[in-house]
């Protein structure tokens, strides 16, 4: 065997790369994804564990990060760009920065954003926040939006020329040019809260459609429809569903799901979708890095797709989730696009989640990870990250299960976690599957990595 370099395990430093969670230093939810510039920039909320004296088993935001990329892979952190106790008109210390929104109009950057508004208002409003570039800095406006009771924002820019915000649980209504009101002309109805009576701006663009607890409406054009996407509670948990018009005011019609509930019964699921370099993508959270406590989210994509007549597929959200992966850089196996029913796939530390995972192999089992790119790989080695209890035979193939091993690590004896390098006679070219497969003992991997 070729000697061990036993070093330390300092995982939370370590890069990782083209699979979900896509934010890995902190929790984030209710992602709103936007094209700008030519990079993808994410606006996401950000879920922090709540001080001492907030509800400890709620949603607890009080600020946002704006991250950038052009690849969806290598996310650039551009920090905090609006706070709650920077905010003239947010209660102090509510830690209720909910799902926001951004988009780009007249040379301007409008951030929009949900809070709780000082004492005497009561519930919900939405504020705006203004920039000259998509990463700040943001200035907000002293006053929240007159007339919009609710959360989650969302604008629209359709190709009427007019801009439209969504909120709450799928109302609408159009904004003036300064994208800093409701323009004049929306219309007006009232509703009934109880024995109360309030008049609403806008319409009810859900109105007929499933919507129980719907919330986190997120509005786009494509190929000469608007879609109204969601979500609502379908039995005991947040299903993405969408509904189609012909105007982005509504009437809305109801057309399915876009990611059904959560495997593991996370509660909430919110989303945004963009185009991106000619394929679209979904952005949407799940509880990742906090498996027994769903108030904590973490951001994930998967590629959607379209039928001809314009209805979206369903997507099944996966942990390998987007793009290729740089074979010089670690790959984070675990997170496998499919993998032998006798793998298991762990935390590597139940204490702090944000490590990552591990996958646990045993004689016969395998693991696939699929669109490596091995264009910058010239040297003649494969790195593993391996801890065994006792002897193990691994071996590193590219297109099948089956196919000849690149490097074979036959581990003698049981070690803690360390780097096993392996050399190889021939490097792999273009984009391939990567594959390990274990032929004798147990092993489990954190890592691979062609240096």
């Amino acid at each position: 065997m070729k000697k061990l370099l036993v070093s330390l395990l300092l995982l939370s430093t370590l890069s990782v790369y083209a699979q979900n969670p896509v934010i890995r230093h902190l929790y984030s939810a209710d992602p709103t994804a936007r094209v700008f510039n030519g990079k993808v920039y994410l606006y996401p909320s950000h879920d922090i564990f709540p001080p001492e004296g907030q509800r400890q088993d709620w949603f607890c935001m009080e600020d946002y990060h704006v991250f950038s990329s052009e690849d969806l892979i290598d996310w650039t952190d551009h920090g905090v760009i609006v706070t709650q106790n920077k905010v003239p008109w947010v209660r102090p210390n509510s830690y209720s920065m909910w799902a926001p929104d951004c988009v780009y109009r007249n040379g301007k950057y409008y951030f929009y954003f949900p809070s709780a508004p000082a004492a005497g208002r009561g519930g919900f409003a939405v504020g705006v926040a203004i920039a000259d570039n998509p990463e700040g800095p943001f200035i907000p406006e002293p006053e929240p939006i007159a007339g919009i009771n609710g959360i989650d924002p969302c604008v629209l820019q359709a190709s009427d020329g007019n801009a439209y915000i969504f909120w709450g649980n799928g109302r609408c209504a159009k904004l003036k040019e300064n994208m800093k009101e409701l323009a004049d002309d929306n219309p007006k109805e009232v509703v009934k809260w109880g024995n109360r009576e309030m008049e609403m701006v806008g319409a009810n663009c859900l109105q007929g459609l499933p919507n129980r607890q719907a919330e986190g409406p997120f509005a786009f054009e494509y190929n000469g429809n608007y879609y109204l996407t969601y979500p609502y509670v379908r039995e005991n948990t947040e299903v993405l569903g969408y509904a189609m018009s012909k105007n982005p005011m509504g009437p809305y019609e109801y057309k399915g799901l876009i990611m059904a509930e959560h495997a593991n019964g996370c509660w909430t699921n919110h989303h945004s979708i963009i185009n991106y370099k000619g394929q679209w993508y979904l952005f949407y959270h799940h509880n990742d890095y906090s498996p027994n406590d769903d108030k904590r989210r973490s951001v994930c994509i998967e590629k959607l797709f379209f039928n001809p007549d314009g209805t979206i597929q369903e997507v099944k959200p996966t942990l390998r989730g987007v793009g290729i992966s740089d074979a010089t850089k670690q790959i984070q196996i675990e997170r496998y696009s499919d993998k032998s029913n006798n793998m298991d796939i762990q935390y590597l530390d139940t204490t702090n989640y944000f490590k990552g995972w591990s996958s646990d192999f045993q004689k016969g089992s395998w693991l696939r990870y699929n669109d490596v790119d091995f264009s910058k790989a010239t040297g003649k080695q494969v790195t593993l990250m391996v801890k065994t209890d006792g002897k193990a035979t691994l071996s590193v193939r590219v297109g099948s299960a089956t196919a000849a091993p690149l490097a074979v690590a036959k581990i003698k004896k049981r070690i803690p976690w360390c780097e096993v390098p392996v050399k190889i006679k021939n490097v792999p070219t273009g984009k391939q599957d990567l594959f390990v497969t274990c032929e004798d003992g147990s092993a489990s991997v954190d890592w691979v990595q062609f240096k």
